[in-house]
């Protein structure tokens, strides 16, 4: 009687296995399986000059274990019409996931406090500023209409794993929306940069007192707060939605997972010899002011204020999408890898006219990044680079720089190598 080798038998098996799926092909059916859906955010109303910082708990957003492969948003109103950014200012809008139990009640919470402190369910992205800060998955601003958010075959945003959720636990989503009035204010730009003269504040929203030094930002333009309007200026107060567009697959083996990480400019780790970046170590400040030329004493740098942050990424893998966030006077950010290379360089478009997608004045759309898978990778450990730019002709007051990145831990080929092999011997240890 002929003896076979156990591993031998395991190694053919898999390999069978490898050559007779219809990998490829499955690939190429991803965008068949796409489906599509366009949601409204609860309602909120503004009357000129007026701002909503909210939160709302349990969005609609798709069911099940899925892939999501793109997440667009504008602001709408009743009829459904796109409102124009110098009438309604979109400051940003973000979208979290968290964790509740099942016989929790619904609760809708207007306070800052939810990302920003702790938050017991919130399920943060891979990082990696500390605590909860910056903990979301999506999430742009006056850039939403002209910023693409697609997702490339065969890769993936992984949603509602059950593995991942506790039992008596369901997973569910929140929007923070942030959108400020500016019909009939007296200066726009200063509505939409939060300049706290233009608030008549002097305490933040938990009532604290502001800083001597601290000029204008989102202690300024918080929930309820209102801009200085011309005088005698009059206008209907409107109820408006966010409207936003997912598109999403069902889950398989065929996909390859996807993690978000979020790299403020304003992070100041203190790198040393003998410390990768922990998340408690690092203080992301979300925002920053930016000083204009006559008050900026850097020689030579050409009326372009330059912000830079050096960070570590404890966990690399390769790059699949990246795309910046800035706020108006913005003129570029840029990731820089250890040895120096560009990771991705994002820079703004302005409009040039007064139609919804097209506000003159306004950044509309941000470049992206899509490397091709493999090209670009971040080794484990590597510190990047982040260089935010702003023009400071003129001051800015609570601007902002953050990078998004989109990596994959494996390229197509490993995981569904691994992802193949770790099914298969499941099987086959329970035929043995």
């Amino acid at each position: 009687m002929l003896f076979v080798p156990r591993d031998f038998v395991l190694s053919l098996a898999i390999l069978v296995v490898l050559l007779s799926t219809p990998c490829s092909s499955s690939y190429e059916k991803t965008e068949e399986r796409i489906k599509s859906a366009v949601f409204l955010s609860p309602k909120f109303e503004l009357r000129p000059g007026s701002v909503i910082n909210k939160f709302y708990d349990d969005i609609d957003f798709p069911k099940g274990h899925v892939a999501i492969k793109s997440f667009d948003a504008e602001v709408v109103d009743e009829a459904g019409n796109s409102i124009p950014l110098h009438e309604t200012y979109l400051h940003h809008w973000v979208v979290g996931r968290y964790h509740q139990s099942n016989h929790a009640t619904h609760t809708e919470n207007d306070s800052h406090k939810m990302l920003q402190k702790a938050y017991p369910g919130l399920v943060r992205n891979s990082g990696i500023c500390q605590g909860n800060i910056l903990p979301q998955y999506f999430g742009l601003g006056s850039e939403t209409r002209g910023t693409p958010t697609d997702i490339p075959d065969p890769f993936g945003m992984e949603m509602g794993n059950p593995t991942e959720i506790p039992e008596g636990f369901e997973e569910k989503w929140l929007f923070n929306i942030h959108a400020i009035d500016t019909r009939g204010v007296e200066d726009k730009l200063g509505c939409t940069e939060c300049k706290c003269e233009l608030y008549n504040v002097t305490v933040d929203e938990y009532g604290r007192p502001l800083m001597s030094d601290y000029k204008g930002g989102l202690s300024c333009c918080y929930d309820n707060t209102q801009c200085k309007l011309k005088e005698g200026f009059k206008g209907p107060k409107r109820s408006l939605y966010l409207k936003y567009k997912i598109k999403w697959v069902d889950w398989d083996e065929f996909i390859v997972p996807l993690k978000t990480y979020i790299i403020d400019v304003t992070d100041s780790l203190k790198l040393s010899d003998d410390s990768k970046g922990m998340n408690s170590d690092h203080d992301c400040k979300i925002e920053y002011q930016v000083e204009s030329c006559s008050t900026d004493h850097e020689e030579g740098n050409g009326c372009v204020h330059v912000k830079r942050t050096s960070l570590p990424l404890q966990t690399g893998g390769y790059v699949i999408y990246a795309v910046a966030h800035q706020h108006s006077g913005g003129v570029g950010s840029t990731l820089y890898g250890q040895d120096g290379r560009v990771i991705c360089s994002s820079v703004p478009s302005y409009g040039h006219g007064n139609e919804a997608g097209n506000e003159a004045g306004y950044i509309v759309g941000m470049s992206t990044c899509y490397p091709k898978p493999g090209s670009v990778k971040i080794i484990d450990g590597e510190i990047l680079t982040h260089e935010s730019n702003y023009n400071n002709t003129k001051e800015h007051t609570g601007v902002m720089g953050l990078f998004y990145l989109l990596v994959a831990e494996q390229l197509p080929y490993q995981h569904f190598r691994h992802s193949t092999r770790s099914s298969f011997f499941m099987d086959i240890n329970n035929i043995w």
